[in-house]
């Protein structure tokens, strides 16, 4: 594995990326979406993390986040399995999915895979962590992850998704709160 692929600053400002196994759309409907946000506040308050931007497409999620309690690795960790757990369940018990018993075969075909998962594997395993180092590096993190609707074609205005942190650096928190880095403000 490359040395820019790990949390190697405890205290580090990091980009990740991280994907669904297959790069399966989970993320089409408003209760799955829930998981992520309800994830995310709960990491905030409980868990030291610092969120200073953030994208959650149909198959994957971007963060640029910092632990203040200097476990990134940990973190991010605890915040995969919780919510594989939480979206698991929330795909089992939703009376509208069309697509659980493809999606939950999925699941378990890509946790036979590893000997290490119990039953289904919803994240695939890398984050590629990328350390953010200087105010350059962060605003091209933060504007590719505000363009990635925008070039996957699902809106024209960046803004307009409502599951990314473009709209809070136009002063709109009614997803998410985020951390602001002070020169983006």
């Amino acid at each position: 594995m490359s040395r820019k692929y790990k949390f190697h600053n405890k205290s580090g400002l990091y980009f990740v990326s991280f994907a669904t196994v297959n790069w399966i759309d989970v993320f089409v409907r408003q209760v799955y979406f829930n998981v992520l946000i309800e994830s995310i506040n709960y990491c905030r308050a409980e868990k030291g993390m610092e969120l200073y931007a953030y994208c959650f497409m149909p198959s994957h999620v971007h963060l640029i986040f910092r632990s203040s309690k200097e476990q990134p690795m940990e973190l991010l960790r605890d915040f995969k399995k919780h919510t594989a757990k939480k979206l698991l369940e929330a795909i089992e018990n939703n009376p509208q999915e069309s697509r659980k018993e493809w999606l939950l075969w999925m699941f378990e075909r890509a946790g036979e895979k590893h000997g290490n998962i119990s039953k289904y594997q919803f994240w695939q395993h890398h984050n590629q962590p990328i350390e953010l180092w200087s105010e350059k590096v962060i605003k091209q993190k933060i504007d590719y992850i505000h363009n990635n609707p925008l070039e996957s074609g699902f809106v024209t205005n960046s803004i307009d998704w409502k599951y990314s942190s473009a709209r809070n650096f136009q002063d709109d928190q009614t997803v998410l709160e985020i951390d602001y880095v002070g020169f983006f403000r």
